[in-house]
């Protein structure tokens, strides 16, 4: 039986719940503490202009979108995959593949499109991986991918941006 009292164990606890999530971000994968200079830098005010809210969450504050709400994840048609923060090529449709998890994810990205960095958030050890030229973050890599390199590269759709091959003329 549903109480006054249950329910308002049940939002404490999940008001507890999203509070410790936002203090456990570490600081590993936000793109304000860059390894290297960045080409593209702009302020924060800048980024939330030319950002829409999903894509400054996930890019600027290391967000996630939740699964299967991509529309990237049934993208197959041939073309390139560019940050949505500074359009760097990232990753090309070959290496894309159905991972099953719900974002899009590839065996490998683009040389020097992207960095990674250690990240020890909500108790996991995980791989972060951000954008080389704006720091933005764009999802995680896994050591459970398919071969060649054994890598998933889970990246969050709304970082993404997809531009098809130029239809080829005879």
């Amino acid at each position: 039986m549903l109480t006054r009292r249950g329910i308002f164990y049940a939002g404490t606890a999940a008001l507890a719940v999203l509070g410790i999530s936002r203090l456990a971000r570490p600081n590993s994968v936000k793109a304000d503490t860059p390894p290297h200079p960045y080409e593209v830098t702009h302020t924060d005010a800048e980024w939330r202009k030319l950002l829409t809210p999903a894509q400054y969450n996930v890019l600027r504050q290391a967000g996630t979108e939740l699964p299967f709400t991509s529309p990237l994840l049934n993208e197959h048609r041939a073309g390139t995959f560019s940050c949505a923060g500074c359009d760097l090529p990232l990753f090309s449709s070959k290496t894309k593949f159905d991972s099953g998890t719900g974002w899009p994810s590839f065996w490998a990205p683009l040389p020097g499109a992207v960095d990674e960095s250690d990240d020890r958030s909500f108790g996991m050890d995980r791989t972060a991986v951000s954008c080389h030229r704006c720091g933005g973050h764009l999802g995680h890599v896994f050591s459970d991918g398919p071969k060649p390199t054994g890598l998933r590269y889970c990246m969050n759709g709304v970082a993404l941006k997809f531009a098809p091959e130029a239809a080829k003329s005879s």
